[in-house]
């Protein structure tokens, strides 16, 4: 997702590029292609304050895309101005890119970081997946994160299966907007959620829209290409004005 929240650009678990997964330098990428094209290239972002990754897996922390970012908009110079938030024990992924400041959060650790405009919030949250980038460096952690500036609140899950912590969010004040994972659960729903439980977490956590995401993009289940945005829509059919978007490349502007 890419963000702008009241100046503040923030881009989440960004992979922009037709596939994803282990890269042959100046050759070609091994794994899964892309099925619907980025709302935007990677040539096409604005300058980015801030890039939020929820665990290692390739589809949510792609390297490729990162490197590129890392470099700057329209320029071969680093941009320095980027803050880089991720889980425990994965910043040493980021160490070939340019990124100045990485920061790794665990759960419940807040930071802050200080933009040309003004300041914003991150705070760690615990989601219930998996972190591993391979098969034996199942030591790196996962998040999800809430996100908070000028008295507004957006919760980013990552990737979760049902979990009853995001009751806990509520405690804390109202999240205006939840962005939810609804795909990828069949048959790995130890790991991801339905549709339906991502309507219940983020109800849980007192959202009031929630932002599907992390369906129609990559093939890495085997549920029908549209059944989960069909199912979220079901889910939501009494209250179909939480739904924040439908599609890829749609934008939603939170009510003041």
């Amino acid at each position: 997702m890419l963000i702008n929240f009241f100046g503040v650009r923030i881009l989440t678990d960004p992979a922009l590029f037709p596939r994803i997964g282990i890269r042959i330098p100046f050759l070609f990428t091994i794994g899964p292609k892309r099925l619907t094209a980025p709302a935007l290239t990677v040539n096409e972002l604005p300058r980015i304050d801030l890039i939020i990754l929820s665990h290692a897996h390739f589809d949510h922390f792609d390297l490729r895309t990162l490197h590129r970012i890392s470099r700057g908009p329209g320029s071969d110079r680093p941009d320095a101005d980027t803050t880089v938030i991720t889980a425990p024990r994965t910043a040493d992924l980021l160490r070939s890119t340019r990124f100045h400041d990485i920061r790794e959060l665990r759960w419940g650790e807040r930071t802050t970081i200080q933009t040309a405009t003004r300041e914003i919030k991150v705070t760690g949250f615990e989601v219930k997946h998996w972190g591993a980038r391979l098969r034996r460096d199942d030591f790196r952690g996962y998040n999800g994160y809430l996100i908070e500036r000028n008295g507004r609140r957006i919760l980013f899950a990552g990737d979760t299966a049902f979990t009853e912590t995001f009751r806990e969010l509520r405690r804390s004040g109202s999240i205006d907007l939840a962005i939810m994972s609804i795909g990828c659960y069949n048959p790995w729903i130890r790991s991801h959620s339905t549709p339906e439980q991502a309507v219940e977490m983020a109800t849980d956590a007192g959202a009031r829209f929630i932002m599907p995401v992390h369906h129609q993009t990559f093939r890495l289940s085997f549920e029908p290409f549209r059944e989960p945005i069909e199912r979220f829509e079901s889910a939501l059919r009494a209250e179909p004005e939480r739904i924040a978007l439908r599609e890829v490349g749609e934008t939603f502007v939170l009510p003041i």
